[in-house]
């Protein structure tokens, strides 16, 4: 069996491969309430072969939404929709993961394909438009050149707590919808991001300035989460591992913070990067897998490697070399939502298990056609 096809067992947790489909936004829900549009786009990745799906960032709070079409978990109404995703992506498979995210100063953004500044009233509340003020860590914008980017109101230790309380809440939500995995995005220079970098905070309090008060915040919500989340199942953390900026958080501060992590309780660390205006990034295939290996082997926890990983030999040997041990797709999995259907075969699979019981023809085709492992050389 190839490294990744293998299961991975993550507490209570055993997913049928190590292939992973990393959140992507789709911003095309209402009021934070997941539709067909979730359940189809989600689903298709089950009947895929992918072990684990994991939904987009989901807003913990209407406030904390990177845009007005994305999902929430702020509310009891949106735990039935949720769960139905999930009830699907079990009946085929895979595992069910939920991001659990705030934007802080990068929300209330536009979706690109509505241009709401010429839409009417009524077209406004067909995809229920809102506007609001975000909040962050300090009242600095993302990018004031950009009038897309509002500058934020700073947190003060209420709203601090609040976001904690915000952040518990939505896990026992995620729980009540049966997800098997959620995972805290701490990454993209969203709102537990910009605590963590020098870039967005600038506060002079317990929350700002040395590494460790950048780091309360994001260790004060995983304890907080870890602490309402099933003892079963797993706790994930994204983490930007580098801001690609001289200035910003570098790959030694996210070792030293994956530390703390594992000790409070989380099983593995997504490991993206970047997020913030200025960052200086060339997107390369593999360009992010130096930093699931040194988030592994720095703090001794397990790492997805996320960023261009389409290739198949590529993906297996990541594993093999023991960069990462697990293997996320976003654009990829878009592309080709049998990835890892297809992968399996051009990794020596010579059974058809992994398909569902309704594509069994395939098998049928392939022998007719001389293809995969019926093909004579």
């Amino acid at each position: 069996m190839s490294a990744l096809f293998s299961p991975a067992t993550l507490r209570g947790l055993t997913l049928r491969n190590r292939t992973v489909v990393a959140p992507m936004c789709q911003y095309s829900a209402r009021h934070g309430v997941a539709n067909d549009w979730h359940l189809v786009q989600l689903g298709r990745f089950a009947l895929g072969g992918f072990g684990l799906v994991i939904l987009e960032a989901t807003g913990v709070t209407a406030q904390g939404r990177i845009s007005y079409a994305d999902l929430g978990i702020w509310n009891d109404e949106q735990i039935a929709p949720l769960a139905r995703i999930v009830d699907f992506l079990h009946a085929n498979g895979a595992a069910a993961g939920i991001q659990l995210a705030h934007a802080g100063r990068k929300a209330s953004t536009p979706v690109s394909w509505n241009d709401t500044a010429h839409m009417s009233d009524a077209e406004k509340a067909a995809v229920a438009y809102e506007h609001w003020k975000p909040v962050a860590p300090s009242a600095v914008s993302h990018d004031p050149k950009d009038a897309n980017f509002q500058t934020p109101d700073a947190l003060d230790a209420a709203g601090i707590k609040g976001i904690i309380e915000a952040f518990v809440a939505a896990a026992i939500r995620a729980n009540q919808a049966g997800f098997d995995t959620v995972e805290i995005h701490a990454a993209h220079g969203y709102l537990l991001n910009q605590f963590l970098s020098p870039l967005a905070n600038k506060r002079t309090d317990e929350y700002g300035g040395s590494r460790e008060n950048r780091m309360r915040l994001v260790l004060e919500v995983t304890e907080a989460v870890r602490a309402v989340w099933p003892m079963d199942k797993p706790l994930l953390v994204r983490l930007s591992v580098s801001d690609w900026h001289p200035d910003g958080w570098q790959v030694e501060d996210s070792v030293a913070l994956a530390r703390e992590l594992k000790a409070l309780g989380v099983d593995a660390i997504d490991c993206s990067s970047g997020g913030f205006d200025g960052a200086a990034i060339t997107p390369v295939e593999n360009y992010q897998v130096p930093f699931a290996k040194a988030v592994r082997d720095g703090a001794d926890i397990p790492t997805m490697a996320v960023g261009l990983l389409g290739d198949v030999a590529g993906a297996e040997a990541i594993l093999t070399k023991g960069e990462a041990d697990f293997i996320a797709l976003a654009r990829g999995a878009l592309d080709d939502p049998n990835w890892a259907l297809h992968a399996n075969h051009e990794l020596g699979a010579t059974d058809y298990s992994l398909w569902p019981h309704q594509a069994d023809r395939v098998s049928g085709r392939d022998r007719s056609l001389g293809l995969r492992h019926f093909h004579k050389a």
